[in-house]
Protein backbone atom coordinates (compact mmCIF):
# COMPACT_ATOMS: atom_id res chain seq x y z
CA UNK A 1 0.00 0.00 0.00
CA UNK A 2 1.26 3.36 -0.99
CA UNK A 3 0.68 6.08 1.97
CA UNK A 4 -0.35 9.81 2.32
CA UNK A 5 0.59 12.07 5.19
CA UNK A 6 -2.13 14.77 6.02
CA UNK A 7 -0.36 17.41 4.71
CA UNK A 8 0.18 15.66 1.67
CA UNK A 9 -3.18 15.27 1.11
CA UNK A 10 -3.84 18.90 1.89
CA UNK A 11 -1.67 20.06 -0.67
CA UNK A 12 -2.83 17.66 -3.40
CA UNK A 13 -6.17 18.88 -2.93
CA UNK A 14 -5.10 22.12 -3.55
CA UNK A 15 -3.36 21.52 -6.66
CA UNK A 16 -6.17 19.38 -7.68
CA UNK A 17 -8.63 22.48 -7.39
CA UNK A 18 -6.55 24.60 -8.91
CA UNK A 19 -6.11 23.04 -11.76
CA UNK A 20 -9.60 21.79 -12.02
CA UNK A 21 -8.80 18.24 -11.39
CA UNK A 22 -11.32 17.24 -8.38
CA UNK A 23 -12.29 13.63 -8.39
CA UNK A 24 -8.45 12.21 -10.67
CA UNK A 25 -6.78 10.11 -8.83
CA UNK A 26 -2.95 10.89 -8.46
CA UNK A 27 -0.63 8.57 -10.19
CA UNK A 28 2.65 7.38 -8.82
CA UNK A 29 5.66 6.16 -10.85
CA UNK A 30 8.51 4.53 -10.05
CA UNK A 31 10.54 5.41 -13.92
CA UNK A 32 14.44 4.68 -14.99
CA UNK A 33 16.23 7.63 -15.03
CA UNK A 34 17.79 10.21 -12.31
CA UNK A 35 21.48 10.32 -10.69
CA UNK A 36 20.76 7.16 -8.59
CA UNK A 37 18.76 5.13 -11.65
CA UNK A 38 15.00 5.88 -10.95
CA UNK A 39 12.85 8.52 -9.78
CA UNK A 40 9.37 9.46 -8.72
CA UNK A 41 6.50 10.73 -10.85
CA UNK A 42 3.80 12.44 -10.04
CA UNK A 43 0.39 12.99 -12.34
CA UNK A 44 -3.44 13.43 -11.92
CA UNK A 45 -5.43 10.53 -13.81
CA UNK A 46 -9.28 10.29 -14.36
CA UNK A 47 -9.30 6.31 -14.95
CA UNK A 48 -6.75 3.64 -13.39
CA UNK A 49 -5.97 1.09 -16.06
CA UNK A 50 -6.37 -2.68 -16.37
CA UNK A 51 -3.52 -3.33 -13.92
CA UNK A 52 -3.04 -0.63 -11.57
CA UNK A 53 -3.22 -0.58 -8.31
CA UNK A 54 -5.57 1.65 -6.70
CA UNK A 55 -5.50 2.63 -2.70
CA UNK A 56 -7.04 5.59 -0.65
CA UNK A 57 -5.47 7.18 2.08
CA UNK A 58 -6.48 10.43 3.51
CA UNK A 59 -9.00 11.38 1.06
CA UNK A 60 -6.80 10.97 -2.00
CA UNK A 61 -7.49 8.36 -4.77
CA UNK A 62 -4.04 6.90 -6.00
CA UNK A 63 -2.57 5.06 -8.81
CA UNK A 64 0.05 2.90 -9.03
CA UNK A 65 1.54 0.75 -12.07
CA UNK A 66 2.10 -2.82 -11.52
CA UNK A 67 5.93 -2.22 -12.74
CA UNK A 68 6.19 0.67 -10.16
CA UNK A 69 4.39 -0.55 -7.23
CA UNK A 70 7.29 -3.70 -7.01
CA UNK A 71 9.60 -0.24 -5.17
CA UNK A 72 6.80 1.66 -4.16
CA UNK A 73 5.06 -0.89 -1.97
CA UNK A 74 5.10 0.74 1.78
CA UNK A 75 6.21 4.65 0.82
CA UNK A 76 4.75 7.11 2.67
CA UNK A 77 4.59 10.72 0.71
CA UNK A 78 4.71 13.63 2.48
CA UNK A 79 5.22 17.82 2.33
CA UNK A 80 7.21 19.63 3.40
CA UNK A 81 7.55 23.68 3.29
CA UNK A 82 10.55 24.37 5.47
CA UNK A 83 12.83 27.19 4.87
CA UNK A 84 15.12 24.59 2.27
CA UNK A 85 11.85 24.76 0.05
CA UNK A 86 8.86 23.46 -0.75
CA UNK A 87 7.89 19.74 -2.27
CA UNK A 88 6.43 16.49 -1.95
CA UNK A 89 8.97 13.67 -0.17
CA UNK A 90 9.33 10.30 -0.71
CA UNK A 91 9.78 7.77 2.00
CA UNK A 92 9.97 4.76 0.51
CA UNK A 93 11.03 1.82 2.78
CA UNK A 94 12.28 -0.11 -0.50
CA UNK A 95 15.08 2.73 -1.50
CA UNK A 96 18.61 1.19 -0.75
CA UNK A 97 20.24 4.67 -1.79
CA UNK A 98 18.97 8.08 -2.24
CA UNK A 99 20.38 10.65 -4.22
CA UNK A 100 21.01 14.16 -2.32
CA UNK A 101 17.46 15.92 -3.66
CA UNK A 102 15.39 12.97 -2.71
CA UNK A 103 13.89 12.90 -6.33
CA UNK A 104 15.84 9.74 -7.31
CA UNK A 105 16.28 6.46 -5.86
CA UNK A 106 18.02 2.96 -5.75
CA UNK A 107 16.00 -0.14 -5.15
Amino acid sequence: MIHVTAKAAEQIQVIQKKEGLEGHALRIEAQGGGCSGMSYRLAFDKEAGAEDKTFEDQGVKILVDKKSYIVLNGMTLDFTDGLQGSGFVFNNPNAKSTCGCGSSFSA
